[in-house]
């Protein structure tokens, strides 16, 4: 499955409930792997992000509609990357002509 590295911050909401963060991470996960994903790794960070996350998901649309999911719920704003591994962009680049 592609991987993908989402970055979140908290919206001005999302700060003022952080009592109920570690419940709606579980509640998130649940969502994630109910669409057919996988959760890779997910951090608490310090800087510009507040978490990072690093999941599995089927397919581009799968992580769209979590990531519309995410934001209509109103706790945290978010910015999904793509992944390749190191295999993945070799082939890429191999491919060039």
């Amino acid at each position: 499955m592609p991987t993908y590295i989402t970055l979140y911050k908290l919206t001005d909401k999302g700060i003022k409930n952080i009592k109920d963060a570690p419940a709606r991470y579980r509640e998130g996960v649940k969502e994630w792997e109910a669409k057919g994903g996988k959760i890779i790794g997910f951090y608490t960070t310090m800087g510009e992000y507040d978490y990072v996350g690093i999941a599995e998901a089927p397919n581009d649309e799968t992580v769209m509609a979590f990531a519309l999911y995410m934001g209509a719920l109103g706790n945290v704003r978010t910015t999904t990357l793509k992944a390749f591994t190191p295999d993945e962009f070799a082939k890429i680049v191999g491919s060039l002509s």
